[in-house]
């Protein structure tokens, strides 16, 4: 069946969103323009705002309106603790388990020089310049146990060892080739509770 050139744009644009496929994008068009028109024009408008007005933390570079994320903003977080990830959504995976009171730096994505993503992609001179710059204790190496993800740790376990501050990797609970933000809570405090130096055995 062919669709009008708007109800076919529409589709196309939730079939654009990660893990939704066709069947799944006509469903949620049909669910708003039959049932929803409403939420559907909040949906829009809320999508409108947050395209226009979020951008990164100078900070730390997750997502925020404001100049620094409420976390970098936040006088009560340990700023000695400083956690990497990979994605604003692990940073949510993490904030939500509440195993945390340090601050992050999260580099929106991982080492892949086949997709051309080096460390300058990854605002790995500023985390530098934070090693560098700020009193940091530790660095817990938070990224997925992917390939990609254990390549980025050692890259950064390196860095931060030269920059004299201890190195720790969450450990246990998190699957190989698992992404952060489909870890349950209680897992994800294993992983916290049981992370160990980099180079240990």
């Amino acid at each position: 069946m062919s669709l009008s050139p708007l109800l076919e744009s529409l589709v196309e644009a939730f079939q654009g969103l990660p893990g939704v496929g066709r069947k799944t994008a006509q469903r949620l068009a049909m669910h708003v323009l039959e049932r929803d028109r409403e939420g559907g024009r909040r949906l829009a408008g809320a999508l409108e705002a947050a395209i226009e007005n979020v951008g990164h933390c100078r900070r730390c570079r997750n997502l925020t309106e404001d100049e620094l994320c409420p976390i970098c903003a936040n006088p009560r977080r340990d700023r000695e603790v400083l956690c990497v990830v990979e994605t604003p959504a692990d940073v949510m995976a993490i904030e939500q388990a509440g195993i945390f009171s340090g601050v992050y730096h999260v580099l929106m994505g991982h080492l892949s020089p086949l997709d051309g993503i080096g460390p300058e992609e990854l605002g790995l001179g500023l985390l530098a310049e934070r090693l560098a710059g700020e009193s940091v204790r530790e660095v817990i190496l938070a990224t997925n146990s992917t390939v990609e993800g254990e390549a980025t740790a050692q890259y950064i376990s390196e860095m931060a060892g030269d920059a004299g501050v201890e190195v720790t990797r969450i450990a246990y609970g998190i699957p190989m080739g698992g992404e952060l933000e489909y870890v349950d809570g209680n897992t994800l405090t294993h992983a916290f509770n049981g992370r160990r130096a980099v180079g240990d055995r």
